[in-house]
């Protein structure tokens, strides 16, 4: 049974554009603390930046249906509390120093994608597209790079000739870099 909590970003938006509830909690759930953050860190503010992050929420959900995004979910989502809170500004309903602190902290460069974000993002198209091997080739493949067999090692624990494991894994490094593109310089890196 597939848990809300395990489904990619993509996967929930085509739930959240049926109106599934659990999907949107799952968002909820997935994003507030780091959208928090973030407006927190501008605004200096908790109380607004939980407002900014709920008026956010609110804006999702009532466009749910019709949310057409061109951008991944979470920088679509960073960009809307950015939004809202340049509105917050225009408005004058925050003092001088936020838009200092906005223009520093954009000036600064600050990366506003949350890393942890991104990672669990690819290690899950990763591990999606090992999955989408054959079973044998999908053997070999993670006893030598997770748990760091070597070829002789996984042959005798097989029962397959040494050959063969090189073949397997040949082959499957090719399927996995036909199918992840860029990701497979990310995926031998981190998985040798």
């Amino acid at each position: 049974m597939v848990t809300y909590d395990s489904l990619s970003d993509d996967d929930l938006l085509v739930l959240l554009k049926e109106h599934d509830h659990h999907a949107y909690a799952e968002i909820y759930k997935r994003y507030w603390s780091i959208l928090y953050r973030y407006s927190r860190k501008i605004l200096q503010n908790e109380e607004e930046s939980r407002d900014v992050i709920q008026d956010v929420f609110v804006m999702v959900w009532a466009k749910s249906g019709t949310l057409d995004l061109h951008t991944s979910l979470s920088s679509f989502l960073y960009a809307a509390v950015r939004n809202s809170i340049l509105k917050l500004f225009e408005r004058g309903k925050v003092k001088e120093k936020y838009m200092n602190s906005l223009e520093k902290f954009i000036d600064e460069g600050t990366d506003i994608t949350d890393h942890l974000v991104r990672n669990r993002e690819l290690a899950t198209r990763i591990e999606s597209e090992i999955a989408k091997l054959p079973a044998k080739m999908r053997e070999v493949f993670e006893l030598s790079r997770k748990v760091n067999l070597s070829h002789k090692e996984i042959a005798f624990k097989m029962e397959i000739s040494d050959k063969t494991v090189k073949k397997q894994m040949s082959n499957a490094i090719k399927i996995l870099r036909l199918r992840l593109g860029p990701l497979a310089a990310i995926l031998l890196f981190f998985h040798s």
